[in-house]
């Protein structure tokens, strides 16, 4: 598999992961396969007749070296990420507040001028740059249509991969940037080392470069497994970090958690010796030095995810042969890997609800006929039990939706499957 033959490099459908992405370590370790699971955010019209549509293997790797808990497999990423890539920044309010404090402590980190350049990778509908207008001059990256909304926000995007061409045509024009920013997109990204490089030639001998991803022991400790999917190339912890870092001459200042996608990581990290690292840096590297660099507790995250998977099942089997109707609510990224990993069909729920205005109202959940419709019809319809797909807001959510007017009972798939009564 991988780019071969005559091909061009453009049409490669995806590589098989046989060097660690940070090291190149072969000596990686086998953690958990979740089956083949369809592009989560690849989802056909209501009313499309089942046809052939493409899967891959799911399998997480882990390496010793470097302690990089990753994807075995490399999609393209033109298939993953497409212009009509349904997802918005916009749309999520606990991401919004994220962006807001991120905003307030760059302050305090970083001394910067209104003159100074501020870019995001991965820019989306340009939510984080908002935050920053008025403040630095503000530059959006993203291969997405969003882009065009965060122009019309007045938001600067280019509307492109981050590659060599665009680092090019950005300097170009400017001078490098102070603040680089890539938030829930930089473990997304194929050639990490690569991508680092293009990053500093892009930074200001001062400057520093903001990162936040999904986070390896909010992974393991609350069982999230439904956060693996193609997209997400890379499970970073602190001390993985660190080693890719740190082959590129740069040092983390400073790492905290954030709430944000079920619990993330936010780093820091400038040319060595330009900032004081910050002792948030050393407390989190021993706080997670047990799940980091221990491989049998990622063994222990594989049996609890087996036993997650047919506790879920059990219990709706349960509900199923009682005659009980069961609908879905949220339909992130996520709900693509439980669905599929466990095997949940139209024949258990009968129809998963978004929010009005949800660019995937309208279509089937990935790899399913289970339909997406509009949240109005949970509440006329008024099954007895809601599933909620995006369980990790499980407490934010369920009150609204009783508040709203919903009066059944609520099915929590993670980490323990249970029903909630409020």
């Amino acid at each position: 598999m991988g780019n071969s033959g005559k091909r061009n490099k453009d049409e490669w459908t995806s590589k098989v992961v046989n060097k660690c992405q940070i090291c190149d370590s072969e000596k990686m370790e086998s953690i958990i396969f979740l089956g083949y699971l369809p592009p989560v955010n690849q989802m056909h019209k209501i009313g499309d007749r089942p046809h052939e549509q493409p899967s891959y293997p799911a399998e997480i790797l882990y390496c010793p070296k470097c302690h990089l808990v990753q994807l075995g497999l490399i999609v393209n990423p033109k298939i993953l990420f497409p212009p009509e890539y349904p997802y918005r920044s916009s749309t999520t309010k606990i991401l919004g507040e994220n962006f807001a404090e991120l905003a307030k402590e760059c302050a305090t980190i970083i001394d910067f001028k209104r003159e100074d350049l501020i870019i995001d990778i991965g820019s989306n509908d340009g939510n984080l740059l908002s935050n920053f207008l008025g403040k630095l001059r503000v530059l959006g990256i993203t291969p997405e249509e969003a882009g065009k909304k965060a122009i019309e926000r007045g938001i600067p995007t280019i509307i492109d991969y981050f590659n060599g061409e665009v680092v090019e045509k950005v300097l170009s024009e400017n001078k490098p940037a102070k603040i680089i920013m890539a938030t829930n997109v930089f473990a997304h990204i194929d050639k990490v080392n690569d991508v680092v490089e293009l990053i500093l030639k892009l930074l200001k001998e001062d400057g520093v470069f903001i990162s936040e991803s999904h986070y390896l022991l909010s992974l393991i400790k609350t069982l999230q497994y439904d956060t693996i999917y193609h997209e997400h190339l890379r499970y970073y912890s602190l001390h993985s970090l660190k080693f890719l870092f740190e082959n590129h001459g740069l040092e983390i200042i400073h790492a905290k958690e954030i709430p944000t996608h079920g619990g993330s990581i936010r780093v820091y990290a400038a040319r060595k010796g330009k900032y004081t690292v910050r002792d948030t840096v050393n407390r989190m590297l021993q706080s997670e030095k047990d799940y980091a660099t221990n491989k049998g507790n990622l063994i222990k995250f594989r049996n609890a995810v087996v036993n997650a998977k047919l506790g879920l099942l059990n219990l709706l089997y349960g509900l199923k042969k009682e005659g009980k109707r069961i609908y879905g609510i949220g339909a992130p990224s996520r709900a693509g890997t439980l669905i599929n990993y466990t095997g949940i069909d139209e024949g258990v729920i009968d129809y998963v609800m978004e929010v009005k205005g949800s660019n995937k109202i309208g279509k089937y959940m990935p790899g399913t006929l289970i339909p997406v419709v509009e949240e109005s019809r949970l509440y006329k319809d008024q099954p007895e039990f809601v599933i909620l797909l995006s369980w990790h807001i499980a407490e934010e959510l369920a009150p609204k939706i009783s508040k709203k007017g919903y009066k059944g009972k609520f099915i929590v798939p993670l980490p323990e499957p249970h029903i909630l009564e409020l």
